[in-house]
């Protein structure tokens, strides 16, 4: 069985969709079978990932809507090694659309669920905001990893994101659980970001992922070149952080153990 994380941050400009596409490229890297899923109408990820969002045949609009399915949604990232299915601003007419469709909710999961199986991982990109796109997200998936920088701000915008996936939890998908805390673009040299880090560890324990991605220049230069920073600059410190967070990943969800499989597209 395959697991399903939604990577989401209700605050903007946190690093959520260079999280997604460097954590899909760095599993991919280790022989892990991975899926992105760009839920954001700006369709970043699917552009991260080096595929033309405009020249998109298929995407996850139609999927969400019932019109496609997920083996003919997905295109092929072929020098990431992962699968994906892309966003447009298509995307952005999905919402009106989706209020009136029967369980509206559960759209992605529905889609998603024959077809899981066959990745060890399906990464969700979220937009900035808690819409029925990032609900569909949150309903489709086993866990939530939360990237943050370590700012006052970040703080609040993370106890709201805590209550939003307890509610979801008590009502809609009781599966649905904080995978972990992720601090992303991190300079030791900010005092105040150094005091919110431990402030992290302090209060959330385990939840925090022990791996910390540096504030780094290649990861932020990697989207105009249409690649995960993870393929841009392996040397990267950024690069050498996604590949440590994955590695964690893995051995905290057990897979360690198993054996991992060539990174090709799924049948």
């Amino acid at each position: 069985m395959g697991y399903v994380f939604c990577v989401t941050n209700q605050k903007g400009g946190v690093g959520k969709t260079t999280t997604a596409v460097n954590l899909a490229a760095a599993l991919a890297r280790q022989g892990r079978r991975a899926l992105l899923i760009d839920l954001d109408p700006q369709g970043n990820a699917t552009m991260g990932s080096g595929i033309d969002k405009l020249a998109l045949t298929e995407s996850v609009y139609p999927l969400l809507l019932g019109l496609t399915t997920l083996p003919r949604a997905r295109v092929r990232a072929e020098q990431a090694g992962y699968d994906v299915v892309g966003a447009n601003r298509e995307l952005a007419g999905a919402e009106v659309e989706l209020v009136e469709l029967p369980r509206r909710e559960y759209r992605l999961a529905d889609a998603i669920a024959p077809w899981v199986a066959h990745y060890d991982l399906v990464l969700i990109d979220c937009p900035p905001s808690l819409s029925l796109l990032t609900l569909n997200a949150l309903c489709a998936a086993h866990g939530v990893i939360i990237p943050m920088q370590c700012e006052y701000f970040a703080l609040e915008g993370l106890s709201d994101l805590a209550n939003t996936i307890k509610r979801v939890r008590s009502g809609l998908n009781p599966k649905l659980e904080i995978i972990g805390l992720l601090r992303v673009m991190f300079d030791p040299r900010v005092t105040l970001q150094q005091q919110v880090s431990e402030e992290l560890a302090r209060h959330f324990g385990e939840k925090v992922f022990q791996t910390v991605i540096p504030r780094n220049v290649r990861l932020a230069e990697a989207p105009s070149h249409g690649l995960p920073g993870v393929c841009f600059d392996p040397r990267s410190a950024g690069a050498k952080a996604y590949l440590a967070f994955a590695e964690e990943l893995i051995t905290r969800l057990g897979l360690a153990e198993s054996s991992p499989t060539v990174g090709e597209s799924v049948t």
